[in-house]
């Protein structure tokens, strides 16, 4: 027969105290208007007596489950985004709530019946986590339901946490300017001409935006844009490849991701360039692979675990807030920039 579990007369009796002198002490009152010795009492009865609030009944209390119905696409099972569920696990816990995590893999179905499902748990609010940022549709929430948008954008549902991509644009161009690049720039991933009316996503629109507004600030030009419209590894060897057969001039390269500039790497050294005496590079992201690669990969990085701390504290929140937060990009120098040779 498992153990009787612990109540909170228990520990009242322990500390000699009433039932809701106790309550009020546990449940973190400020005003209880009772005494120090009261508040040890109660608090050393329920370590003894090893009592764990009754969720469910608090919940009759204050309409509150102390739960938190998180969804994502593929974030729960790829690496790359994993820190969002890190932070938004890290705040919840800090909070005193805990996270229901459900994964779609973007199947529109399987969404539904995840948002059935938390609903059903009455959670205290949703988050919905996209691995790469883009905007969400998301089926039909009830309006009492708190709902943020994590790494995403949806104009239903206008609360998001998304990366400051904007200025993170701005702080690669930096890294290479500061390091006396003005010349020989190539742009791997990006081409302003062949992708005009192109759509990729609100966050990668304020990258670019960040990088060409600082160029242009700086009176600088890029010498060669390469344009691919899938930024994984062979894309990036296949464009830089090609581009270091038509110029000789290069003398940095500004990737729009780490996967790129992985194949990047592969390219210049099979032209027998180095990094970073020959060609300078400089990314985006913070994927796991940029520490990896030698010599490691100068960033500007995803604050992932930074965004969903910060997703379950807007949740949270006593008054609902409305609009984005940006959270700060942070520039992760390694040893793949130096000056131009010469």
């Amino acid at each position: 027969m498992p153990p009787k579990r612990v109540t909170l007369a228990d520990v009242a009796r322990r500390a000699g105290l009433s039932t809701s002198a106790a309550s009020m002490i546990l449940n973190g009152r400020p005003d209880t208007r009772l005494s120090a010795d009261a508040h040890a009492r109660v608090n050393e009865a329920a370590a003894e007596l090893g009592y764990r609030p009754n969720v469910a009944a608090r919940s009759l209390r204050t309409d509150k489950t102390l739960t938190i119905g998180f969804i994502s696409d593929v974030v729960a099972t790829t690496r790359f985004a994993s820190g969002l569920i890190r932070g938004a696990l890290d705040a919840a816990q800090r909070a005193g709530h805990v996270i229901l995590v459900l994964e779609t893999g973007g199947d529109p179905a399987r969404e539904s019946e995840a948002i059935g499902a938390v609903l059903d748990r009455q959670v205290d609010g949703i988050i919905f986590a996209v691995m790469r940022a883009r905007e969400l549709f998301v089926p039909e929430i009830p309006s009492t339901t708190r709902v943020v948008m994590l790494n995403a954008t949806n104009k239903k549902h206008p609360v998001s946490v998304l990366p400051d991509e904007l200025t993170g644009g701005s702080s690669a161009v930096k890294l290479l300017a500061d390091a006396g690049h003005r010349e020989g720039i190539a742009l791997i991933g990006h081409n302003k001409e062949a992708e005009r009316d192109l759509f990729r996503s609100t966050t990668v629109a304020q990258r670019i935006a960040g990088i060409r507004t600082e160029m242009s600030t700086r009176g600088m030009r890029f010498a060669a844009e390469e344009s691919c419209w899938e930024w994984e590894p062979h894309h990036g060897y296949d464009v830089t490849h090609a581009l270091l057969e038509r110029r000789s001039d290069i003398r940095a390269l500004l990737c729009m991701n780490d996967r790129l500039a992985f194949g990047a790497y592969q390219a210049l050294a099979d032209h027998g360039l180095s990094v970073p005496h020959d060609v300078s590079v400089v990314s985006f992201d913070n994927d796991e692979l940029a520490s990896y690669l030698r010599p490691g990969l100068t960033t500007v990085g995803l604050p992932h675990e930074a965004m969903g701390r910060a997703s379950v504290e807007i949740l949270l929140a006593p008054r609902r807030p409305s609009g984005s937060r940006l959270i700060p990009m942070p520039v992760i120098e390694r040893r793949s920039v130096r000056s131009p040779a010469g």
